[in-house]
């Protein structure tokens, strides 16, 4: 009885090796055309990529529309690629009869994917809009998309939570549908599964706010001292006074010098004017940020400043800042900033 079952194994084993060998040969000897020289005159075709289409699904569409040459190519190249898992939905412009990789490669090509809808790090929600718009959607109806989107819970604006990527869409997807991806997408990011799920002092809005004003306000390696500056002076109530929240208010950019006038408009925004955070976020901060803000360096600082490009100076001293104010004011006048 036990020589039996032995003998069951083994056989077993056997039939089980001769399954793998057989389906990584035919695998392995899938046809594929071979990468080439690609020119303006080769033909192209654009094909739709449904949301949620598995690996499988898209080989089969990209041999179907002769793309490649078969579709076993492209899912055995999916299935050791992890960049396929980036394939975005939406329209593709591709070149037809290429190799299965070079297919991987247009199909993550942003040029090749039309009426891109890109968020930027730092972007407003208004110039989100406008992307929006020159993408096809109506004034009416990215109104009323904002208005019936799912908002986390504790946000009263989309302000903030538009995650920083490349959108492409389906034909035929609603304006409520292309904002609720880019929310979703949020919410789908451990970055933002971190920010949303955070407990403490600050709530996951105010945390979120606070990533704006960092992402407006610093270079990407100073995003979590920027974020400490913030902390600091949020706990012992002194304004932020920090110019990107008016710059916001005044939908301007790349503006360094902040006049006096502008410290007092008055908006519930003006950290100049108005103790604390603003009532939302100033901005679609990034990773990096959101990060600064999640993990910010230790230290007491309470100010800092831009003196050149690329040096940004961080103290916790009124009477060095004011030192390093003047060297600004003279970098600024003698053009270091244009």
């Amino acid at each position: 009885m036990k020589f039996a079952r032995v003998c069951a194994a083994l056989v077993f084993v056997v039939l089980l090796s001769l399954s793998l060998y057989t389906v990584r040969s035919n695998v392995a000897t899938a046809p594929d055309f071979p990468t080439r020289v690609i020119t303006s005159n080769d033909p192209e075709i654009l094909i739709d990529i449904a949301s949620g289409m598995t690996g499988s699904e898209l080989a089969a569409l990209l041999f179907e529309k002769k793309v490649i040459e078969s579709s076993s190519a492209y899912f055995r190249l999916a299935v050791s690629d992890k960049r396929s898992a980036k394939v975005s939905p939406g329209a593709h412009r591709l070149t037809l009869n290429i190799s299965a990789a070079q297919a991987l490669e247009q199909l993550l090509d942003p040029v090749r994917i039309p009426n891109l809808i890109k968020v930027i790090e730092g972007a407003w929600k208004s110039e989100i809009i406008g992307s929006l718009r020159a993408y096809g959607f109506s004034d009416k109806e990215i109104t009323s998309a904002f208005k019936a989107v799912i908002l986390p819970a504790g946000f009263a604006s989309a302000e903030g939570l538009l995650f920083p990527a490349q959108y492409s869409f389906p034909n035929g997807t609603s304006a409520t549908a292309a904002v609720q991806a880019m929310l979703n997408r949020f919410s789908s990011e451990q970055i933002g599964k971190e920010i949303l799920n955070a407990t403490g002092k600050y709530s996951p809005s105010q945390l979120l706010t606070i990533a704006s004003i960092v992402q407006s306000e610093g270079d990407t390696k100073d995003f979590d001292k920027v974020a400490r500056v913030i902390f600091n002076r949020l706990k012992i109530s002194m304004p932020l006074q920090m110019d990107s929240t008016v710059h916001y208010i005044k939908k301007v950019r790349g503006q360094i010098f902040l006049s006096t006038s502008s410290t007092l408009i008055n908006s519930p925004y003006n950290t100049y004017k108005h103790y604390g955070l603003p009532p939302t976020p100033i901005g679609n901060p990034g990773v990096d940020a959101m990060s600064g803000v999640l993990n910010p360096a230790p230290g007491d600082w309470l100010y800092f400043i831009t003196v050149a490009p690329g040096d940004t100076r961080f103290t916790a001293s009124n009477d060095e800042f004011v030192s390093w104010k003047f060297l600004y004011e003279k970098n600024r006048k003698a053009g270091a900033f244009k």
